[in-house]
């Protein structure tokens, strides 16, 4: 692997900036393990999704926009953000790293089966964990360029 996997708030993945396209992502990253479309007829999206499994990161790419890099899930726990590892962060610890870097925590649901979910609306970002654990991290932008918007709870 070229390249470190880290997570750049409002910017994009691991030098994989928002708005990119796929043909960018093979360059960067190789052919995924597994690509598929989602549909959401609901918010009327379709999203066109790199799986690198064997990474430990999804790509998605906003087909309404160009088919352009909106958001990514990482689950990989070499992931770096402010040059931490945060998968091996507790959750106070991440919340204080992101305050310390001006993002506040703006939301937090613990759900029946148990994991528990951080949002942090200013920088497009949530964290799941289980038992306690960092296992997920979800976050992108909705519009590219200079005046973006980032996707709120």
């Amino acid at each position: 692997m070229s390249f470190t996997l880290e997570i750049q708030l409002m910017k994009g993945f691991s030098n994989f900036n928002f708005g990119q396209i796929v043909t960018d992502a093979e360059a960067l990253f190789g052919l995924a393990d597994e690509a598929q479309t989602l549909e959401d007829d609901i918010l009327e999206t379709s999203s066109y999704v790199m799986h690198y499994w064997s990474l430990g990161f999804s790509l998605f790419f906003d087909k309404n926009k160009g088919n352009a890099f909106s958001s990514v899930e990482v689950d990989n726990k070499e992931t770096l953000m402010f040059k931490q590892k945060v998968f091996s962060m507790s959750e106070k610890a991440l919340i204080e790293l992101l305050k310390v870097n001006g993002y506040k925590l703006s939301d937090s649901e613990t759900h029946s089966w148990g994991e528990k979910r951080l949002s942090f609306d200013d920088a497009g970002l949530d964290c799941y964990f289980e038992n306690g654990k960092l296992v997920s991290i979800n976050f992108g932008v909705a519009n590219f360029g200079s005046n973006f918007s980032y996707f709120p709870n």
